[in-house]
């Protein structure tokens, strides 16, 4: 039987009851072996109720994506021309940037994911819908710029309330769950755009494109107004929670890093957080266009879209024990690092040949770089991880700032440097030595810090050691 806090509070007077206390920390939830039960429920609650976030992740990408599965078909009937699709592709991702860290910043302060993320999607679904009925280039560029700005609230949503609720030996694991939301939906975005795409041209007058964008907003829309009674709130008020939940929730976050995640480490205005955020140095792309450079392989355009599925498959595969194994050992820069080496063999294997196998194996060792972005953002998670208003906007400030690789990337692919694409392929090359240098770097600081932590603790006497950032 758990004690409340009234009558906890009756009983910290008597000294007995404050030294057994002091000794078994766990007996407000009736003794070590209670606790462990209740907190393999509470996991278990809530790896339930976060697994939505997944089935979410893949219709943000699909709908994101769905415009590079079409492209062939929406130049030719919106008359497009020069650098206007690639315009179209990065627009999508200034809108994108501009909004990540105003919303992080709102859903920090009002504290509701289980309303903020469902409305936002419900938005971004009707926004892709409405790209099924656009007729130019600047009816489509205004979507996509819309596009971008709504579903800017969910990536950076998700892994902040994900961090608001698992621990750092958890948080590695769940966080490439969540992007395995992004990998399935290369791979059966691609099935689902294909199968469109060969049975439904001219249904009802319109063409096969714009039923591909009507059909996944429809969707879109309509797991949003599921997901409302399924996500979670913050551990102080999320409403399907019991009481002894609720304060073993807390409890975890407090014990992880040392101190509480709510209000212990809140001071200053409501834009302290972003204060701290930009005045801390510490937050110093890889997306291919996997349809594109499968066509290269002179495949026809089903069976290029056929053929996106395997490599994700595979990264999925590698993701999941990659994470897994980075949490269990708490290292991440290595793990990290390796991923992207893999890639960078993958990208001199297409520079090197067009033979048609080994550029397709090179995808898959391409592909598999997923895990070293889902190791990087399980890193930055836990290295900054008070004040939580710090937290939502750093994660969400690096991740709009990778958006500019994008950008970028969209301009990387050009037509006439195809069919081998060396030089698209040596610019990967280079960002994968970058990234690995750059993290070095970020591991050499968070190393000098943990040094320095620990000579503090030295100097106060302290011999049980404490909180240490994650290399």
């Amino acid at each position: 039987m758990s004690i409340g806090h009234s009558d906890a509070a009756s009983i910290l007077p008597i000294k007995e009851h404050v030294e057994y206390k002091e000794l078994d920390p766990d007996i407000e939830f009736g003794g070590p072996e209670a606790r462990n039960k209740l907190e393999r429920k509470l996991v278990r609650k809530l790896d339930l109720h976060m697994s939505i976030l997944v089935l979410i992740y893949i219709l943000n990408y699909i709908d994101r994506i769905n415009v590079s599965s079409v492209r062939s078909e929406l130049t030719t009937d919106l008359r497009l021309e020069g650098q206007q699709y690639p315009t179209l592709l990065s627009i999508f991702h200034v809108g994108y940037i501009i909004m990540q860290v105003p919303s992080n910043m709102f859903l920090n302060y009002i504290g509701k994911p289980s309303l903020y993320l469902p409305a936002c999607m419900v938005i971004w679904g009707v926004i892709s819908a409405l790209t099924g009925i656009t007729t130019s280039f600047t009816g489509a560029l205004l979507t996509r710029f819309s596009l971008g700005f709504v579903e800017a609230a969910f990536f950076p949503g998700a892994v902040f309330l994900i961090s608001k609720w698992y621990k750092r030996t958890e948080l590695g694991f769940r966080l490439a769950i969540l992007y395995c939301g992004n990998i399935i939906s290369n791979a059966f975005g691609a099935l689902i755009a294909s199968g469109i795409l060969a049975n439904m041209n001219n249904d009802l007058g319109h063409a096969a494109w714009r039923w591909l964008f009507y059909i996944e907003g429809a969707l879109t829309i309509s797991v949003a107004t599921i997901a409302v009674f399924i996500l979670p709130d913050f551990p102080t008020n999320t409403k399907w929670l019991s009481d002894d939940e609720r304060r073993l929730a807390l409890k975890r976050m407090e014990e992880d890093a040392g101190v509480g995640d709510q209000s212990e480490t809140e001071h200053g205005s409501r834009g302290h957080g972003f204060y701290l955020a930009i005045t801390d140095w510490k937050h110093c792309p890889l997306l291919s266009t996997f349809p594109l450079l499968l066509r290269r392989l002179g495949t026809s355009p089903t069976m290029t879209l056929l053929l996106v599925a395997p490599p994700f498959v595979f990264a999925t595969i590698v993701a999941f024990t990659m994470t897994r194994h980075s949490d269990r050992t708490q290292e991440r820069f290595y793990h990290m690092s390796a991923s992207n080496v893999v890639a960078i063999i993958g990208f001199i294997i297409s520079m090197c040949t067009m033979n048609t196998a080994a550029r397709y194996l090179s995808l898959f060792l391409v592909a598999q770089t997923y895990a070293g972005i889902m190791l990087l953002v399980a890193w930055i998670s836990t290295s900054f991880p008070r004040p939580p208003s710090k937290r939502a906007v750093c994660f969400s400030l690096i991740n709009a700032l990778q958006q500019l690789g994008s950008i970028a990337g969209s301009y990387v692919w050009p037509l006439n440097w195809g069919p081998t694409y060396r030089y698209s392929y040596a610019i990967c090359l280079a960002a994968s030595c970058t990234t690995i240098i750059m993290s070095w770097i970020f591991r050499q600081h968070l190393k000098t810090l943990n040094k320095k932590l620990e000579e503090e603790e030295q100097e106060k006497g302290i011999k049980e050691k404490g909180i240490r950032y994650l290399l």
